[in-house]
């Protein structure tokens, strides 16, 4: 084989272990410093952001040669190949041993390991952004929802997450699979603390069933940064104490409470609402 592509027979290899650690340990990539992108949408979605990964692994089904060769039968094998060829280096394994490390039911044959930037387990991932849109999430605990929130924040004009510390881990597998490729498009930083939010400066908006204003009437600064909180406390005390506003959705339907990742949806929307139309 070339130089840039490795067969992989045996699990006992570092590297499965490593993918296994990486696959079922939410938090392990902050001590790795990678992070394990599994699936051909989250590979395309990192490439497509002009990325590079460092290292593709591919099972030995999908993998058609360093040139894409092989059976032309299979278009879902040629896709894959073409995708694990874009990385600096190729290492296949057979699809048995996929089932080592897989997150999924159902092996997907494909995925990147790329680096993530750490600073250590208590400090912030990355600088807090300035004047930008931005939602703090204070311990978000569920990781689909957290992944939700990032899919409608950059789809709905949010450029900057800021993950206050004990909410789910950003780049843990379930986060990225409900975040569908939405990570490559924004600024993430994790571990947050209180003090790090005066970094942003903007107003925060907090949500709260017992806010003097509901949407979509509340006054709304622009750009702002909308708080999110914990699905069963809602934002803590001191967070609370940082908003300049807080908003209420309403829910003539007579709910209690939305959920978090919904909430999320309808205040980013009237956010995107009032600059399109200059309010």
């Amino acid at each position: 084989m070339p130089a840039n592509v490795q067969l992989i027979t045996s699990r006992d290899n570092p590297l499965v272990q490593r993918l296994r650690k990486l696959a079922q340990d939410p938090a392990a990539y902050r001590k790795l410093g990678e992070v394990w992108l599994e699936g051909d949408h989250l590979c395309s979605a990192y490439l497509a952001r002009g990325k590079k990964a460092a290292v593709a692994v591919v099972a030995d089904t999908a993998w058609l040669g360093e040139h894409g060769l092989g059976n032309g039968g299979d278009p879902l094998a040629y896709k894959l190949t073409t995708l694990a060829r874009q990385a600096d280096k190729v290492m296949v394994l057979p699809e048995s041993i996929w089932k080592v490390f897989t997150g999924l039911e159902s092996p997907a044959r494909l995925g990147f390991l790329v680096q993530t930037p750490l600073l250590g387990d208590g400090q912030a991932t990355s600088e807090v952004r300035a004047g930008v849109p931005t939602v703090v999430l204070d311990r978000v605990q569920d990781a689909g929802n957290v992944g939700s929130i990032l899919r409608s924040a950059s789809a709905l004009g949010v450029s900057q997450v800021v993950a206050m510390k004990g909410t789910a881990a950003l780049w843990s597998p379930k986060v990225l699979r409900a975040g569908m490729g939405a990570h490559f498009a924004l600024h993430l930083v994790e571990q947050a603390l209180p003090e790090h939010l005066a970094g942003l400066l903007v107003p925060m908006v907090a949500t709260s069933s017992h806010a003097d204003h509901e949407l979509p009437r509340a006054p709304l600064p622009e750009p702002c940064a909308w708080v999110l909180g914990h699905e069963g406390q809602g934002v803590g005390a001191e967070v609370m104490a940082l908003c300049a506003h807080t908003v209420s959705i309403p829910q003539p339907g007579g709910e209690e409470s939305l959920n978090v990742a919904a909430a999320a949806a309808v205040c980013f929307y009237e956010s995107l609402r009032r600059r399109s139309v200059g309010i």
